[in-house]
């Protein structure tokens, strides 16, 4: 371990990079904070990996590869490749990280290597992230702590969302109740009371709906700026089928899989017009999840890519009621949130803490989770 210090009250702290590659497949986040798994977090630099093209076709193919899998089942070819492109995505990210902040691997305890979602299936306890976490360990000089979710479900968990843990610790300053929520491919909240009570659950679609659609019409990635969404009009009909899905009437614990929602009904609509309703969709989805919330937040904090579609936000300010805001008005960083989140999650998984309560994912009791590969392995 390096010598990072220790907290005031004598927590050792340590210096760890969090990497996050989420649902909307846009690339590799990479963050580095100093953390005693605790209430105790220092954010250092962050660096975005975009894929490429090719490399998203890819992950999008590994997605179709898993739906047929069952537990155990060997991984099909698309699930290895990818899974050899992500790697390699997460190595040139470490990196590029440490050669741009002149940090060196030797000085890094951790690297939180959460890989890539293909299959999210709670129910039959099955949930499945790819990568290569040896040959990251090996490639990068740096011990992985990689697996976060699958101790989760097994014991009957949800196995998301697990950064609630992480967003309680960087608002327990604020005036509670806030609401943190997570706009990336799949969207999520984190209620955090005024008693520090922590409730969380997947609200349905973020991005991912609203990016496969841009991306079918024009072959961009996503909304940029929710010009497309401002220009169109929401067709209430719809708009009305898809919330029409029987997962926004169940209450938590719930969390969802990419693929949980089809985009049927919008199909005959203009590109400008299905952007609209799509957001619509997710805005009202977030609604939706605020009334199984035990008190009403007296604001809600977005981080994702989702925050930075004005559209959408506005959509979420008018339905909310309260002000919704970029996790940026508190000092916090949006886009390195969830590998910041990791990185926090790494080191309470080699300290043996709880990495979920039954608050966040519905285990019956706290849970630590995460596997350990070292260097020397």
């Amino acid at each position: 371990m390096t010598d990072t210090g220790k907290t005031d009250s004598g927590k050792k702290v340590f210096r760890v990079i969090g990497m996050m590659s989420g649902t909307s497949a846009d690339g590799v986040d990479a963050a580095l904070i100093d953390t005693d798994g605790y209430n105790h977090v220092v954010p250092g630099p962050e660096h975005f990996r975009p894929y490429t093209m090719a490399e998203r076709q890819s992950i999008k193919a590994a997605y179709a590869a898993a739906r047929s899998m069952a537990p155990g089942d060997p991984w099909p070819q698309p699930l290895c490749e990818a899974a050899q492109i992500i790697t390699d995505a997460h190595c040139q990210t470490v990196s590029q990280l440490l050669m741009q902040s002149g940090i060196g691997a030797q000085s890094i305890d951790l690297l939180g290597f959460h890989g890539q979602t293909v299959l999210h299936d709670p129910d039959r306890r099955f949930t499945l992230q790819i990568g290569l976490p040896d040959q990251l360990a090996r490639q990068a000089r740096i011990d992985v702590v990689f697996d976060f979710r699958t101790a989760d479900v097994t014991a009957g968990g949800q196995g998301a969302p697990l950064v609630p843990l992480y967003h309680a610790a960087r608002v327990s300053h604020l005036t509670l109740p806030v609401a943190i929520l997570n706009l990336g491919g799949v969207g999520n909240v984190t209620f955090v009371g005024a008693d520090n009570q922590i409730i969380a659950f997947d609200t349905g679609p973020g991005n991912a709906l609203i990016d496969d659609w841009v991306h079918r019409w024009t072959g961009a990635g996503f909304d940029r700026d929710g010009v497309l969404a401002r220009a169109g009009q929401v067709d209430g009909t719809v708009l009305a089928q898809l919330l029409d899905h029987p997962y926004f009437n169940a209450s938590p614990p719930k969390s969802l899989d990419r693929d949980a929602f089809a985009a049927g009904p919008v199909q005959r609509l203009s590109l400008v017009d299905g952007a609209a309703t799509l957001a619509a969709f997710t805005a009202r989805s977030v609604l939706a999840a605020a009334r199984y919330l035990p008190d009403a937040p007296h604001r809600w904090l977005v981080t994702g890519g989702g925050r930075h579609n004005p559209a959408l936000m506005a959509m979420l300010s008018d339905l909310l009621g309260v002000p919704v805001e970029p996790v940026e008005t508190v000092g916090l960083r949006g886009d390195a949130m969830e590998a910041e989140a990791f990185a926090y999650l790494a080191v309470r998984s080699r300290l043996g803490l709880p990495l979920s309560v039954p608050g966040t994912t519905g285990v019956p009791h706290p849970m630590t989770g995460g596997r350990f590969v070292s260097v020397g392995a």
